[in-house]
């Protein structure tokens, strides 16, 4: 058995972030169709465009490590969505049901920040710099949407949520 090292784990990684955001970018949509507001609609439409160029990052992260882009199943990302799909239908038409996508949305952003950090960290040790900058790029846009999706929560759905 070969004995396994960060190049490996690199591109593991990649692959199963490959795959959640790929699997995101399927679930945005409904997650626009089922918000309320409109602020927040326009949010994950712009995070779904985003999302398309994250896609085409990695696929270029991919490319110069020399590998196919290939997705490996993410139980963690299949599970935060079915979460997400199963609050729209047990709080379709409630109030809470905005607060409850965001703080949907945030566990997927939180997620991939996560992930995004971690290979940008790899890509450094491992000398990948066009890597790295692709996906500090991404890891920035990941930031920037849980802060948005935040303040969008803090000046609508969780007060109105509020009994």
């Amino acid at each position: 058995m070969k004995d396994k090292n960060l190049e490996d784990l690199f591109h593991d990684t990649l692959k199963d972030i490959y795959y959640a955001e790929r699997k995101i970018l399927r679930s945005l949509p409904k997650m626009a169709r089922g918000a309320h507001s409109p602020q927040l609609r326009k949010a994950f439409e712009t995070h779904r465009e985003e999302t398309q160029g994250h896609i085409e990052r990695l696929q270029n992260v991919f490319e110069i490590i020399g590998r196919n882009p290939r997705g490996k199943t993410c139980p963690a990302i299949d599970g935060i969505i079915e979460e997400a799909e199963e609050l729209m239908e047990e709080y379709k038409g409630s109030r809470a049901l905005d607060a409850g996508l965001i703080s949907s949305a945030q566990a997927v952003e939180h997620y991939e920040i996560t992930r995004y950090g971690t290979l940008r960290r790899w890509a450094q040790e491992l000398g990948l710099t066009d890597a790295e900058g692709l996906l500090q790029q991404t890891l920035d846009e990941e930031a920037k949407t849980d802060a948005i999706l935040t303040q969008i929560a803090e000046t609508g759905p969780n007060p109105e949520a509020a009994p």
